[in-house]
């Protein structure tokens, strides 16, 4: 079947990514930046979600893709939502597990202090999210898989190296885990605009129905 797999930016995505149940790819995109005039990207986004999340949204039914992309309360009520989500990142530019792990690490640090909810217990859970992916090096096409479960209580983070075993660790900080949904899925505060313009629009189409 060709709908099967997914390009983008060149690195094929399955169009359903089966945990419980399968999910489908409802939006995808890039984390690039601009240095020295030049586009740099970093890696992929593939976000798999559970299409009963749809029930969850209908306060926005008929609402444009640009408005949905524009409105944070959106976003916001989506990573709450009791369904299960998956965020999928393949490596484009490779990076040494270290480096990545800072930056998850100071992202979702600076939000949980912004919200008032950075104390010892998140410091720990992101110490040994660093701790995890520290010694790990992801060369281009090396995945990472968050996998959010529908209570949004744990995220299992899978990474795939070539030649290697999976390994896998398991957050269990409620404030972590949706911190770092935010980081992939919240709106403006995302890390990866052209990511929330194609949620917007796939979610468009899916609430007009």
């Amino acid at each position: 079947m060709a709908d099967e797999v997914v390009l983008v930016d060149e690195i094929s995505y399955p169009s359903k990514y089966t945990t419980t149940k399968p999910l489908p790819l409802l939006g995808h995109g890039i984390t690039d930046m601009e240095i020295h005039f030049l586009q740099v990207k970093f890696y992929s986004i593939g976000v798999y979600l559970d299409p009963e999340i749809v029930g969850h949204l209908q306060q926005w039914k008929g609402k444009s893709a640009k408005e949905l992309e524009e409105n944070d309360d959106f976003f916001d009520a989506l990573i709450s939502a009791p369904a299960e989500k998956v965020v999928r990142l393949v490596v484009i530019k490779e990076i040494k597990g270290a480096q990545y792990g800072v930056q998850i690490e100071s992202a979702v640090r600076d939000r949980l202090a912004a919200d008032d909810k950075y104390e010892e217990e998140e410091e720990e859970a992101l110490e040994k999210i660093v701790e995890f992916l520290q010694s790990k090096y992801f060369k281009k096409h090396s995945v990472i898989t968050y996998h959010f479960s529908a209570d949004s209580q744990t995220a299992e983070i899978v990474v795939s190296l070539e030649g290697k075993d999976d390994s896998k660790f398991v957050v269990e900080n409620a404030n972590v885990v949706e911190t770092i949904q935010k980081w992939y899925l919240g709106g403006s505060r995302a890390v990866s605009p052209s990511t929330i313009a194609s949620l917007a629009n796939t979610l468009s189409v899916e609430l007009s129905k």
